[in-house]
């Protein structure tokens, strides 16, 4: 069992795209050939894009891409220069007088970061695509990371920066990784359980618990910040039904668990996709546990990673 860098892995292009200044960006997940595909959306407040053709009874079989990226809605709009880029290519399903791009996606709420009125748009997309295929991809403050941050119960004062991360392992010629761009309402915490990221305290300079806070409001009703949102992505070289991609996006939102304390909020969107080139045949209850391991290192990964800026702290800056 090998940890391996992520764009390593094989049947994908991984690439991103971002606006630095602005503060918002897109990370785009390629399989030129098809991926068979599944979705699993927990929160209550998703932005996203063609998951309804993922439910197993649905008639596409194979997706071409998973698109992340922040803007809010807004930024849904990259998709669509990745459809592009992708057609030009020829890749897509083939509809007899064309092919067409299968391009699923969803996206952050990076708004009240940087400048909110930059969102990703085609021209981004189109980028992130292009960069896919040249090997342009880095964790931390990039593409959909860009603009994240984490701990916001309290409001954007109180916040603190976050990014996207990547994770991927191999067993034998099985490969499984998983990437996230982590923006979540709640805290985040390493593999022992230590939080490392989240809500800071009144003078920013320690952790404070949002778990506890929350608690503490059980009998009062306010609007808490609603510009949140964990997206991510597994992908792995493991033979599986869409069905299965479906199942193994339900399980793998264990990892959301793990890493993140509250999750599936109200005020979240968190979604996972998953992304299966069918080439290994696989045990799936063991590839369920490898990958949501995954996704509880690239959350862990995407914290580590950040940079502080925008005015927030990264979990550098505490240590």
């Amino acid at each position: 069992m090998n940890h391996i860098n992520i764009k390593d892995m094989k049947g994908f292009q991984i690439g991103s795209a971002e606006n630095a200044e602005a503060a918002t960006g897109v990370t785009v997940i390629i399989s030129e050939k098809g991926a068979t595909a599944g979705v699993d959306v927990r929160g209550g407040g998703p932005a996203t894009r063609e998951t309804d053709l993922l439910k197993p009874e649905n008639m596409v079989q194979e997706i071409n891409a998973v698109a992340l990226s922040g803007g809010s809605a807004f930024g849904l709009e990259a998709g669509c220069g990745i459809m592009d880029f992708l057609e030009e290519k020829g890749i897509g399903f083939d509809v007899g007088v064309g092919l067409v791009p299968i391009v699923c996606g969803a996206s952050l709420f990076d708004l009240v970061v940087g400048d909110g009125k930059v969102r990703p748009d085609k021209e981004m997309g189109r980028r992130a695509a292009e960069n896919a295929f040249q090997g342009i991809f880095a964790e931390g403050n990039h593409g959909a990371g860009t603009g994240a941050s984490v701990g916001k119960y309290r409001g954007p004062g109180r916040m603190m920066k976050s990014g996207q991360g990547a994770s991927a392992i191999e067993v034998g010629e099985l490969q499984v990784g998983a990437i996230s761009a982590v923006n979540a309402l709640g805290d985040v915490f390493d593999g022992l359980g230590k939080q490392i990221a989240g809500i800071l305290s009144e003078d920013g300079t320690t952790l404070q618990s949002t778990s506890e806070i929350i608690k503490e409001d059980i009998t009062r009703q306010f609007d808490i910040f609603k510009g949140n949102t964990t997206i991510s992505c597994i992908l792995t070289n493991g033979k599986l039904t869409k069905a299965q991609c479906t199942k193994l996006a339900s399980i793998a939102h264990d990892g959301y668990a793990r890493a993140i304390k509250p999750v599936h909020s109200t005020a979240d969107g968190d979604t996972i996709f998953v992304m299966a080139t069918g080439e290994v045949e696989v045990n799936f209850d063991a590839l369920a546990v490898l990958a949501t391991e995954q996704i509880a290192s690239a959350i862990e990964r995407a914290v580590l990673q950040a940079e502080s800026a925008y005015g927030l702290k990264a979990a550098k800056d505490l240590k």
